[in-house]
C-alpha cells in the first residue's frame, strides 16, 4: 500500500541500485521516489585534495546515475552540510518521507539525528533500515540478552541466527518490479559534477586493480569465486592474489553483504571450497562484530575498549614524533614494516597480515600510542572503516575486545621469512634490496659486509638502519604494560582481527 506521494532515496554507504533496502522500501511505500547523494562538506572539506576515496565515490556515483537513468530515474547530487543540506533537499522536492539506510559511526549517529529532527519539525517522515551488515545492534545477543565482546561466541551465535532465519537475512531486497515510480532529477540536478569542481584532483586509482562502481565489484567478486577454495591458506601471503580485494566495495557499498555472504554460504553448502568460504565468511562475521561494538561501546573511538590500557604510557614528545614519521614513510629499517607503509602510501591498500605486522610494531617496538597508527590509517586506507579498523588497531595494542595478549608482540623478521619467504613483496616496494639473497633480505643489517656490496647495498644510506632492535624493544613492551599484567586472554595469533581486507 502506497503510503507517501513522493520520497527521497539518501544514499550513502550504498552506491548501488540492487539487492538495496532503503530504495526498495521507499519505491513500496511511494508513489514517486527522488535519489539523492550529498558530498558532504563537514566530511569532505577535512581530507587532501588528492584522495583515493573520493575518487572511487566519485566515479561509483556516476554509475549509479547511469543505471537509475536507465530506469527512468537519475542522481540530484548536492555539495553542502547534509545536516541542513538533506532538509532544505527534501523541502525544495516537496517529499513526504526520507528515506536512508543506518550508518552506525558515532559522527554519522549525530548527523542523522539532526536530520531526523529537521524533517520531523517540518512534518517530514524519516525512515531507516539496516543494510550494510547482516546482523545488527542487539540482533545477535548471548543467552542472557547481553552484547557479546568475544568473538568466537559471537560468531556461534551470528550462525544460528543464520541458520535460524532460513536465510532470509540475507535473501536480497528488490528494486525492481515494485509499484514506486523513480523521478527524474529534474531541475533539482543535473548528474554528477566533474571531480575537480568538488575541489579534488585525480590520484592513481585508475591504476589499480580495485574497479569501481557496481561493475567493479561485480568483476572483483567473480574473479574471486573463482579461488575462494584457497582463500583460508592463500590470504596470509602478501606478494600473492590470496584475498578479494572486496573490502573498499564493501565500504562504499558497491556490493551488497548479503550477496557476498549468500556467495560464501552457497560454496560452503555445495560441498566445494568448504574451508576457503567458511574463513571468508568468518571475515564477514568479523565485520559485523565490530559494527556491533561500535553500537554498544562507542567510546572505542577514542579510548580503550579496555579502560585500564588507557594507564599506559606512551613515546612522547620529539622523540616519539621522529619514531612515528619513520614507520607512517617507510624508514623503520625493518623491510617488510617499510614495504607495508610504502604499499599503503602508495596504493591506499594495505594487506590484513601486514596491517597486523605494521600496527604491532608501531606500538609495541616503537611504544607509540596505537591511536596515531589509527589516525594514520583512517587517512590512507581506501577501506577505512571506523568500526574495523578501531578494532583492528585495538586488537594489537591489547586493549580491544578478544584481544591478543599484551605479551603477544609480533617478530617482524619472523614474520617476512614465514609470509614472504622469497623476498617477493619485500622487493616490490623496496627495489633497493631486491639484489639481496633471499635469506638476507628479511634483516639486511644481519648480513655479511660482502653480501650487502654485492647486492649495492649500503645501510644508512641507500636504505635505513633498524630504528630499534626488537629483543630490547620487546623487554621494553612487557615493562610498559606491566602495570596491567594478566589482564588478557591467550588468543591466535593467526585469527583475523578486523583489520580485513577480506
Amino acid at each position: 500500500m502506497t503510503l507517501f506521494r513522493k520520497s527521497l532515496v539518501w544514499f550513502r554507504r550504498d552506491l548501488r541500485d540492487f539487492d538495496h533496502a532503503a530504495l526498495h522500501q521507499a519505491l513500496r511505500q511511494s508513489s514517486a521516489v527522488y535519489c539523492a547523494f550529498i558530498f558532504d562538506r563537514s566530511i569532505l572539506d577535512g581530507l587532501p585534495a588528492a584522495d583515493r576515496r573520493v575518487e572511487f565515490i566519485h566515479e561509483s556515483l556516476r554509475e549509479l546515475d547511469e543505471a537509475l537513468r536507465a530506469r527512468g530515474g537519475g542522481l540530484i547530487v548536492r555539495h553542502v552540510d547534509a545536516r541542513a543540506g538533506v532538509p532544505a533537499l527534501a523541502a525544495e522536492l516537496d517529499v513526504d518521507a526520507v528515506f536512508a539506510n543506518h550508518d552506525y559511526e558515532p559522527f554519522a549517529v549525530g548527523r542523522d539525528a539532526a536530520v531526523a529532527d529537521a524533517l520531523v519539525a517540518a512534518g517530514r517522515t524519516w525512515l531507516s533500515f539496516k543494510d550494510q551488515v547482516v546482523f545488527e545492534k542487539d540482533e545477535v545477543v548471548s543467552k542472557a540478552g547481553k552484547a557479546f565482546s568475544v568473538f568466537t561466541p559471537y560468531k556461534k551465535a551470528w550462525l544460528a541466527a543464520l541458520h535460524a532465519a532460513g536465510d532470509g537475512c540475507i535473501a536480497p531486497w528488490p528494486t525492481e518490479g515494485l509499484p514506486g515510480r523513480l523521478l527524474p532529477p529534474g531541475p533539482a540536478g543535473n548528474g554528477v559534477p566533474a571531480l575537480e569542481a568538488l575541489g579534488f584532483a585525480r590520484t592513481n586509482l585508475a591504476a589499480l586493480p580495485l574497479g569501481t562502481g557496481m561493475s567493479g565489484g561485480a568483476r572483483l567478486l567473480e574473479r574471486f569465486s573463482e579461488r575462494m577454495a584457497e582463500y583460508g591458506s592463500a590470504r596470509d601471503f602478501p606478494s600473492i592474489n590470496g584475498t578479494s580485494l572486496l573490502s573498499v566495495h564493501l565500504r562504499f557499498g558497491t556490493v551488497s553483504i548479503r550477496g557476498l555472504a549468500r556467495r560464501a554460504v552457497e560454496r560452503m553448502r555445495s560441498g566445494q571450497g568448504t574451508e576457503g568460504a567458511a574463513t571468508w565468511l568468518s571475515e564477514l562475521i568479523w565485520r559485523d562484530f565490530y559494527f556491533m561494538i561500535l553500537h554498544h561501546h562507542p567510546r572505542v573511538a577514542g579510548a580503550a575498549f579496555r579502560p585500564e590500557y588507557d594507564r599506559i604510557e606512551w613515546e612522547r614528545g620529539e622523540r616519539a614524533e621522529t619514531l612515528f614519521a619513520a614507520w607512517c614513510e617507510g624508514r623503520t629499517g625493518y623491510p617488510l614494516v617499510d614495504a607495508a607503509m610504502l604499499q599503503l602510501l602508495r596504493t591506499g591498500f594495505m594487506h590484513n597480515r601486514l596491517r597486523m605486522v605494521t600496527a604491532s610494531f608501531l606500538i609495541k617496538d616503537l611504544g607509540v600510542d596505537w591511536r596515531w597508527g589509527e589516525r594514520h590509517f583512517a587517512l590512507h586506507l581506501n577501506d577505512y572503516d571506523l568500526a574495523a579498523n578501531n578494532g583492528g588497531w585495538q586488537w594489537a595494542a591489547s586493549s580491544g575486545c578478544d584481544a591478543q595478549p599484551y605479551f603477544r608482540i609480533f617478530n617482524p623478521v619472523t614474520q617476512s621469512e614465514r609470509f614472504d619467504p622469497k623476498g617477493a613483496f619485500i622487493r616490490h616496494f623496496l627495489p633497493v634490496l631486491g639484489a639481496l639473497p633471499d635469506k638476507a633480505i628479511h634483516a639486511p643489517w644481519l648480513a655479511q659486509p660482502k653480501v650487502l656490496a654485492g647486492a649495492g647495498v649500503v645501510l644508512g644510506a641507500d636504505y635505513p638502519l633498524p630504528l630499534v632492535q626488537h629483543d630490547e624493544a620487546r623487554r621494553h613492551t612487557l615493562v610498559r604494560y606491566g602495570a596491567i599484567r594478566g589482564a588478557a586472554v591467550e588468543v591466535n595469533e593467526n585469527a583475523a582481527t578486523g583489520f580485513d581486507d577480506a
